[in-house]
């Protein structure tokens, strides 16, 4: 049919070719659609299908599980010993050698080793006991060395009342002589006729130095700082003591401020 309408005319123009490919390309067109069709209309089936597929929450059924309680801590058994420490092997051979010590005939043991001679210890290790090196082994040089061990000071809690209480060089009256002679009466304090009883408290420590001096009662315009300047002033106190052995005690010293 083609051919007869383009008998006479020119074939290489487009018109020709497009006509000669419509029927394939229309055969396409209609499968194609045809496809996308039957996909749409399959859609909410699938989707049907997939969550039939999944399990309802009401099918779950959740269980709870209740834990047993640990054992409980004994406070009076001792805690278990740390493991065993396991250095490693060195890198070269090792070999024992303790320096002599002098010791009395009697106390020499005749099974003790003899010291290893020059030969011996010429391409070995010093140590203090005799091990095989091995290769993949660590150099003994190369270690670092165990941190010294930690000794935590125990701090002695101060007394309140003791059967010696601690005391002024020479007594009271010595000790009210010294605040007598070294307190300053505060510039702010006479201008502002400010006077009364500092109550200070400190500890005297067993060597009968004063510490922890602090004010339990002020009255202010630079009377409780000069109360605490006296008292820190003071020479080593007698300690007190208790069961004969000196212990730090809490002491508690009124100090006056008046006006001449």
């Amino acid at each position: 049919m083609d051919d007869m309408v383009f008998q006479d005319r020119n074939k290489s123009y487009g018109a020709y070719h497009l006509r000669r490919l419509y029927d394939k390309h229309m055969t396409k067109a209609i499968i194609i659609a045809s496809l996308l069709f039957w996909l749409m209309v399959s859609i909410p089936k699938i989707i049907s299908t997939i969550k039939g597929m999944i399990p309802k929450n009401s099918d779950l059924e959740l269980k709870e599980v209740t834990l047993t309680e640990p054992p409980p801590i004994d406070p009076n058994k001792p805690p278990p010993p740390p493991p065993p420490k396991v250095d490693p092997p060195p890198i070269k051979d090792q070999i024992k050698f303790v320096p002599p010590k002098v010791k009395k005939d009697e106390e020499v043991k005749d099974e003790e080793p003899p010291p290893p001679t020059i030969e011996e210890i010429k391409d070995k290790e010093i140590a203090t006991e005799t091990k095989k090196g091995e290769e993949g082994g660590v150099d003994a040089s190369l270690l670092e060395p165990e941190p010294p061990a930690v000794v935590e000071e125990k701090v002695e809690k101060p007394f309140d009342y003791v059967e010696q209480m601690p005391e002024f060089p020479d007594g009271t009256a010595a000790m009210y002589k010294y605040i007598q002679e070294n307190l300053k009466y505060p510039a702010i304090a006479r201008e502002n006729d400010i006077q009364g009883r500092v109550i200070v408290q400190f500890v005297v420590n067993k060597n009968g130095e004063i510490s922890k001096v602090s004010v339990a009662r002020g009255i202010g315009g630079g009377c409780d700082e000069e109360a605490i300047r006296v008292v820190r002033s003071m020479p080593r106190w007698k300690a007190g003591k208790h069961n004969g052995n000196p212990v730090p005690v809490n002491f508690t010293l009124p100090i006056q401020f008046k006006l001449q």
